[in-house]
């Protein structure tokens, strides 16, 4: 039986629903990063970055290399770093949305003291 497209959207959207795994897919938009400079930048315990990446790699988002000791990641394609972009473009606008009402209600409020 075939998952419907939303449902997968669905399951996709949960697997990105980790403030570690954006940071992570925000990093790696720069470029592809050793994970001593992941661990570096956010800042978390080896062992949660270690299990965040994992499942970054089984949803087949984002790719590991080893040269050396050193493992590298990367995102697996473009349209990862266009999601991150079109994330925060969204952010923007709802944000500047809301700063706009609380001007609004702010102006009111005080017009009518």
């Amino acid at each position: 039986m075939q998952v419907p497209l939303y449902q997968a959207k669905a399951e996709f959207f949960r697997m990105l629903g980790h403030p570690v795994r954006i940071r992570v897919l925000e990093l790696l938009t720069e470029g592809p990063t050793p994970v001593r400079e992941l661990l570096a930048a956010i800042e978390v315990e080896p062992s949660n970055l270690s299990q965040q990446l994992a499942v970054l790699r089984r949803a087949g988002i984002v790719t590991a290399t080893r040269d050396g000791s050193t493992v590298v990641y990367a995102l697996a394609g473009g349209d990862v770093a266009e999601l991150m972009r079109a994330a925060r473009r969204i952010l923007t606008e709802l944000l500047t949305s809301q700063q706009e009402l609380l001007a609004q209600l702010h102006q009111a409020e005080t017009s009518s003291a």
